[in-house]
């Protein structure tokens, strides 16, 4: 008998995008774009794309009557497996729109989650998510029950799985108390990590902008950490730290760059709030390195949405350098701002282009936080110069008749601590 082959090959998910204008509906069609990437990392195709102009988001359907109509035949002409709307449903327009349309019905917030619960793979990311995931289906809960146990397989069902989505909500609290008991315990090794980096002299720099700017092809173009670097949304979830050596003889000092999970329009509120020991990275850094892919025609609202995230993490008080990055698929480089920024330059952190005058930028940036210390210290008081090393950054080291000399840079709120316990021979 002959050798039969078949087709194992799993079968695309088909979406249907749905979207309601309350006013612009150019920003609308935009966030529907990012919806169909997003669908795309999740392994779905997009077969249409739909938009109702309402002056207020219906309460129970999200969209009006006639559009669901309208939604429930475009499903079955082109054989649709999910309608993915584009803003977080209240249980109630989950349920009403899952009976009227008879297929699956999720929500941004729905697919964003499931991406991030395919990428998780530390412990920590997974924690995050599940926590996420379990929080967004306990305040969908009340009356959503029956659509959250009818879901099956396919794109909004990764992570907790069937078993946690049939439990009650006693047993969702209890698991988010246990998650979070987890989460404080990992919590509390990442901040002695933190505390043993921050007694370093070593400057962390922590790598923040909108999701699929080129942070982990920057990353590794800086230090060759070999993080996964795609053309999609949320290609690397977990945040990686990576030292880059100074250069021998040159002014360039050593750097620790610290990349961040990505930021999103929209990023749902239950992220925000499980990420946030992941996202407070940026918090603890000496400088915020911004990344922006300038060839986005949505880049300014990337920007506006990058900067909000870090006010809601209340780290916009740090300095930032923004790069501007994949000039190389422009023809033209128009003019570039970010007024936030004190430094901008362009960049292709693919190719190599401008990395130089980067690390330049970001070295001036340091030192202006610093002041120049100049002192020649007996061979009685080396201990003092433990001191600077702790805190500074020594550029200069020799040993003379007299003592040893060192030219170096300190942190400028030190400079009193600096030269008052300099004089004081301890």
């Amino acid at each position: 008998m002959g050798n039969v082959l078949y087709d194992t090959a799993q079968r695309e998910e088909r979406i249907i995008l749905v979207g309601v204008a309350l006013g612009d509906e150019t920003k609308v069609w935009q966030s529907l774009e990012e919806l169909e990437e997003l669908g795309q990392t999740a392994g779905a195709v997009t077969v249409a794309k739909v938009i109702q102009n309402r002056e207020r988001i219906h309460p129970g359907t999200y969209v009006g009557k006639g559009k669901l109509e309208e939604l429930r035949e475009l499903a079955q002409r082109k054989e649709a497996d999910t309608i993915v709307c584009d803003d977080e449903l209240t249980p109630a327009q989950l349920r009403n729109l899952s009976d009227a349309l008879d297929v699956k019905v999720i929500d941004r917030t729905i697919l964003i989650l499931d991406i991030f619960a395919a990428h998780a793979s530390t412990n920590e990311g997974k924690l995050q998510v599940e926590l996420a995931q379990l929080r967004y289906r306990s305040s969908h809960l009340a009356g959503g029950r029956q659509e959250l146990s009818r879901l099956g397989g396919g794109i909004g069902t990764r992570g907790p799985g069937e078993q946690k989505l049939e439990m009650d909500r006693r047993m969702i609290k209890e698991r988010i108390s246990q998650l979070r008991r987890e989460l404080e315990q990992v919590q509390h090794t990442r901040e002695l990590t933190r505390k043993k980096r921050q007694e370093s002299p070593i400057p962390v720099v922590a790598i923040v902008g909108y999701t699929n700017a080129g942070k982990s092809t920057l990353l590794n173009y800086l230090t060759d950490a070999g993080v996964l670097s795609e053309d999609k949304l949320f290609a690397t979830l977990d945040p990686t730290t990576r030292k880059r050596e100074g250069k021998s003889g040159e002014q360039e000092e050593a750097l620790l760059f610290t990349d961040t999970v990505g930021f999103i329009h929209k990023l749902p509120h239950h992220l925000i709030q499980a990420f946030r020991s992941t996202l407070e990275e940026a918090g603890y850094a000496d400088l915020i390195l911004h990344v922006v892919d300038c060839s986005n025609p949505d880049m300014d609202q990337q920007m506006i949405t990058v900067y909000d995230t870090l006010r809601q993490l209340q780290v916009g008080d740090k300095p930032v350098v923004t790069a501007f990055n994949k000039i190389d698929r422009l023809e033209a480089l128009p003019v570039l701002k970010d007024l936030q920024a004190e430094r901008t330059v362009c960049i292709s952190a693919k190719y190599g282009q401008g990395i130089e005058e980067l690390l330049q930028c970001i070295t001036q940036v340091l030192q202006e936080g610093k002041v120049l210390l100049e002192k020649t210290f007996p061979y009685t008081e080396g201990g003092k110069i433990n001191l600077v090393r702790q805190y500074g950054q020594i550029l200069e080291e020799e040993y003379r008749t007299e003592g040893i000399y060192i030219k170096a840079y300190i942190p400028r709120e030190y400079e009193y601590h600096f030269k008052e316990r300099a004089d004081k021979d301890l």
